[in-house]
């Protein structure tokens, strides 16, 4: 009744016909055999996938050119590098190409350039500035307002006139006077601004004229008429061009009632003329002491009193005009004083040397009428007696002077 367990497991064995499980035993040496000719296998046949896929390489053919940069690439590949240190010395050393006989050309000069010198200074003329302080300009109106007038004289803007500056005095009918297209000088007063337009002066333009006419006349000894327009404590007023001229009481003839030549025309000289200053004086007085030397000339033998004797000369009356004897004109020898040849009240001759109208004075000398040096002193009395025959030997001397003068 019990049951035999050998049996059983034969049973259990016979009925599933399959075999039993077997162990396999692997040995460590064969493994790494096996691993070995597997790494060797495909490492022959990528070797050989890879020579199948080389390309062919074609042919270079190298020109000349680039033959000469592979010898350059060869040379630098020889290059000794014990030589470095002393390259970079050569480096950090400033050029010095005085010691260089290389040729530096310019691509280009300045005369390969269409450079032209007139158009250059043309477009500078054109940039520059019109109209510096005191420059007379010309031009014409172009503009007319209530204040003042417009004026073209060449510039980027035209110039400003001011209605005070259109002339002198007061103008009353200012627009008739000055119609659009008006040529007129102008005198720059003030220089341009931000607009480039600069301040013009009529006024001060004629005042200029003014003033270089009466120093001429001045310079020249003339005499001119003058109207008497007001006074003051210290003398008279008028006007000479547009200038107030003064003539001081003691400059005049008669200078007691001097009020009383106000309306009157006078005959006047100038005293003193001073455009900086603006100061115009005149003086009657002188006017007939110059009325008297335009009379003279110079060689002229003339007789006068010795009004004063001055350290350097003598003054003598000549009749309304006094001339000086200079010391230096007096003799040709040498002397002590000056009072042992004149004294004060004593009549003497003299030939007139010099005539300056400017300044109202005449110059006289007696060493020209010696014969020897020192006559004068030894024989004062002989050269005052025989003054006009000796005065003839002179006359070709200040002949030649007065042509020169003539011509001056």
């Amino acid at each position: 009744m019990g049951v035999n367990n050998k049996n059983a497991q034969d049973n259990i064995q016979l009925k599933g016909n399959k075999k039993p499980l077997q162990v396999l035993h692997i040995s460590k040496k064969d493994t790494q055999k096996k691993s070995q000719f597997i790494d060797n296998e495909q490492t022959k046949s990528l070797e050989e996938i890879k020579k199948e896929n080389i390309p062919i390489k074609p042919q270079i053919i190298k020109n000349d050119s680039v033959k000469e940069i592979d010898d350059s690439n060869e040379n630098t590949q020889d290059f000794d590098i014990s030589k470095q240190d002393s390259i970079k010395n050569d480096l950090n050393r400033p050029l010095n190409f005085s010691e260089q006989n290389t040729d530096f050309q310019l691509e280009r000069t300045v005369d390969e350039f269409d450079f032209d010198e007139s158009a250059f200074l043309e477009a500078l003329n054109a940039n520059e500035p019109i109209g510096a302080t005191g420059e007379t300009i010309s031009g014409k109106v172009i503009a007319i307002e209530s204040d003042g007038l417009y004026v073209d004289i060449g510039g980027k803007a035209p110039g400003y006139m001011p209605k005070k500056e259109c002339g002198l005095g007061v103008i009353t009918n200012f627009k008739e006077k000055f119609s659009i297209g008006l040529k007129m000088e102008v005198l720059v007063i003030k220089e341009q601004n931000a607009d480039g337009m600069v301040t013009v002066s009529a006024r001060a333009l004629i005042l200029r004229q003014s003033w270089e006419k009466v120093s001429s006349a001045a310079k020249n000894g003339e005499l001119i008429n003058v109207l008497i327009n007001g006074f003051n404590r210290g003398g008279l007023t008028c006007d000479v061009d547009g200038l107030r001229g003064f003539i001081p009481r003691s400059q005049l003839e008669d200078g007691q009632d001097y009020q009383s030549f106000v309306g009157k025309t006078l005959k006047v000289a100038f005293l003193e003329v001073n455009p900086e200053s603006r100061k115009l004086v005149l003086s009657e007085k002188k006017a007939s002491l110059v009325s008297k030397l335009t009379s003279l000339e110079l060689g002229q033998l003339i007789e006068g009193e010795v009004l004063a004797v001055k350290p350097y000369g003598f003054f003598v009356d000549l009749g309304g005009a006094s001339g000086l004897l200079h010391q230096s004109s007096l003799t040709n020898g040498s002397i002590r004083s000056l009072r042992e040849v004149f004294r004060e009240g004593e009549m003497i001759k003299a030939l007139i040397s010099e005539i300056d109208l400017e300044k109202g004075r005449i110059g006289l000398n007696t060493a020209l009428l010696e014969n020897s040096a020192g006559e004068l002193i030894i024989d004062k009395q002989k050269v005052m007696q025989e003054a006009a025959e000796r005065a003839l030997k002179t006359k070709a001397l200040f002949d030649k002077k007065n042509k020169i003068n003539e011509h001056q």
